[in-house]
């Protein structure tokens, strides 16, 4: 067998386990080393596993992973959520599903302080969905609007799988936060205008809004946001302004959060120790992944997927665009069986290399890689609400067992119709994604 064929049967090979229920990060070690054993021998996977894991989680960019979740764990025990919330409703809960709108907005708005997809539809599962069953909303609205909302928690920076294909990427974790910004608010304001299509066409999901708040009452509410803004504005504003890099803004949102947290009370009970806990599980298995994915992309080198396959793409004389379409294809079926950072670690060794070798719209190839990953990171969101895996959908499910997976699942199918529109306007139109970056080139 030629080098390639192993790399391939070894990808199929890794599949199987996945299919077998092993872990992704063991799948994709045991397939990796295997085919590595299989190509160069015994002794070169010996050296490879001497220094390569030393030299990956030794990376100072990979710090910031543990820091944004501690964060993402302190704005959950903090209360924020349910502030958010609060402040949302008293703008736009008065109007026909405006209640749904603004647990869209909530969602948005933790995502900017969390990081974390799954965690932002667990905390907003737990707040906004008991007040809109309250308020008579259809369970697939009110379930579906929020596992949709808790996509936004990956793509409004902080994001930890952005940090991740920065790094696999070899691009600045600050300029793919600025890229990923705008696609983010679009989002939000896709998935509100959504609410506002499907109560008008059946009215009967939505109950009767809420009485208009004053404004007396809505600065009040607002102004309960501070920390929220507080935290935004330090962390993202200060990597954009060149005071901190990505990994010290995290550890200054740690701390800000952190005394959020400790003020509002969410640190006792337990709490920061659940805190500390689900950090260092999250973190073991990001870095887990990390490991496995090290030892495939390894096996891709030496068996020559990546260029084989840029060269054969080439060759095949399809527009650009249309290989980008079918990119996007793939992330969306994977999306289906397999989560976001997985995606990522799998995929992008294979992916850029093709995207890097074409030609779109004359961007340079820092514009390109980051173009390209801001649009995978909104490919891989389908996949947290899409059958059958659809993490975020099993999280509210999880919380909310009479609420079943069907009707949730049929919930977001106007939503996936929202961010279908969206991947074509960021695909004809790169400067949704890099318009930032032109206004702000440093």
């Amino acid at each position: 067998m030629t080098s390639v064929e192993i790399g391939l049967a070894m990808l199929a090979f890794m599949m199987v386990l996945l299919a077998l229920r092993v872990h992704i990060g063991i799948s994709m070690f045991l397939a990796g080393a295997v085919g590595y054993v299989w190509i160069t021998g015994l002794n070169p996977l010996l050296s490879v596993l001497k220094h390569a894991p030393f030299s990956r989680f030794s990376l100072y960019d990979l710090s910031v992973v543990p820091l944004f979740l501690l964060m993402g764990q302190f704005a959950t025990h903090g209360g924020l959520s349910r502030a958010l919330f609060k402040a949302a409703n008293s703008f736009i809960g008065h109007w026909r599903g405006g209640m749904a709108m603004a647990g869209v907005g909530a969602c948005a708005s933790f995502g900017a302080i969390c990081g974390s997809s799954l965690a932002t539809a667990a905390t907003m599962t737990q707040v906004v969905l008991p007040e809109l069953r309250r308020h008579q909303y259809a369970p697939s609205l009110a379930a579906g609007s929020i596992a949709a909302g808790g996509t936004l928690g990956i793509l409004i920076p902080p994001s930890v799988p952005l940090v991740i294909y920065a790094i696999m990427a070899q691009q600045n974790i600050a300029k793919l936060f600025m890229a990923a910004l705008v696609p983010g608010i679009i989002a939000a304001i896709g998935y509100m205008i959504v609410i506002g299509i499907v109560v008008r066409r059946n009215p009967g999901v939505a109950g009767p809004g809420v009485e208009p708040h004053s404004w007396r009452e809505r600065m009040q509410t607002l102004a309960k946001t501070w920390p929220v803004v507080l935290i935004f504005l330090v962390v993202i504003g200060g990597i954009y302004g060149g005071i901190f890099t990505p990994t010290e803004a995290a550890a200054v949102g740690v701390l800000a959060t952190g005394a959020v947290a400790w003020k509002s009370g969410g640190l006792k009970n337990g709490g920061l120790a659940d805190s500390i806990s689900g950090t260092a599980k999250g973190t073991g298995m990001i870095f887990l992944i990390l490991l496995g994915a090290d030892m495939l992309n390894s096996l891709m080198a030496v068996s020559q997927i990546p260029n084989v396959t840029s060269d054969w793409v080439q060759t095949l004389g399809i527009h650009p665009i249309g290989i980008m379409l079918v990119l996007i294809l793939i992330y969306v079926l994977l999306g289906c069986v397999m989560d976001s950072l997985s995606m990522i670690l799998i995929t992008i060794p294979i992916f850029l290399p093709i995207v890097m070798g074409l030609e779109f719209y004359g961007l340079a190839p820092d514009e390109k890689a980051i173009w390209f990953g801001v649009i995978a990171l909104v490919a891989m969101e389908m996949g947290l609400i899409t059958p059958p895996v659809g993490m975020n959908v099993y999280i509210i499910n999880g919380i909310a067992k009479d609420v079943p997976m069907a009707t949730i699942f049929k919930g977001v199918v106007p939503f996936i119709m929202s961010d279908l529109v969206r991947l074509a306007l960021m695909v004809g139109l790169p400067s949704i994604t890099l318009g930032l970056l032109w206004l702000f080139p440093n």
